[in-house]
């Protein structure tokens, strides 16, 4: 009895300490590639609504609505600065995989609303487009996120705490992202900042629960 215990116990707890598998030049590219767009739909979305998300995309927001500047040009400078700190802290990898993911972003979220118009302007419509839109984003940046890249500013200092304090990513972004679009109350109305906080919500919580130390590695 105690023979079959143990003999079965054995290759399950081989399974349980083998090495990862590394993600190839290929897988990487390939999540970059989903990950991005699934991102920039969402941002495509959230701009055609008129609402807002936090983090540096947050801060593009702001300035697109402001000045007219479109949300690619200005998303995509915004991150410059930040490109330092990941390559002190995260190192040159995933520096250059953050870059193609803003540049591919920048580009994309101008190219999504060629294709797709939102045909109702109405509150319902509003945050069905900030749950969708929110999850979208969500996701895209677990994508992102488990092949070693980001969308720069916020996401790379969260990454940064993460792997060195053990704070949770989502949490830390889901606090800063409610900031974000609290401040924005005076650029959007009432109905937009409440299904922005909505949007908000859902890409963080998405994070949250599905990216966290030690449920998941990625090399």
């Amino acid at each position: 009895m105690s023979d079959t215990t143990s003999g079965s116990a054995a290759p399950a707890s081989k399974a349980l300490t083998r090495r990862f598998v590394p993600h190839s030049w290929f897988e990487d590219v390939l999540a970059i590639l989903t990950g991005t767009l699934l991102v920039s739909l969402g941002v495509a979305l959230f701009n055609q609504a008129g609402l807002l998300t936090g983090g540096t995309a947050g801060l593009a927001f702001l300035t697109h609505y402001l000045s007219g500047y479109s949300f690619g040009t200005v998303f995509f400078i915004i991150n410059l600065p930040f490109y330092y700190l990941a390559f002190k802290r995260m190192g040159w990898p995933f520096t250059i995989k953050t870059f193609c993911s803003v540049g591919l972003v920048s580009l994309m979220s101008g190219l999504h609303p060629k294709i797709i118009h939102l045909s109702q302007d109405n509150t319902l419509a509003m945050f069905y487009v900030a749950l969708t839109g929110g999850l979208l984003m969500g996701v895209g940046f677990i994508v992102l996120f488990r092949h070693q890249a980001s969308l720069g500013g916020i996401n790379i200092l969260a990454l940064y705490l993460q792997q060195t304090r053990g704070i949770r990513a989502g949490k830390l972004q889901m606090g800063l992202d409610i900031l974000i679009v609290l401040a924005s109350i005076r650029v959007v109305g009432w109905q937009a900042l409440a299904a922005s906080v909505v949007g908000a919500f859902a890409l963080n919580l998405a994070i949250s629960l599905n990216h966290r130390p030690g449920r998941y590695m990625a090399v």
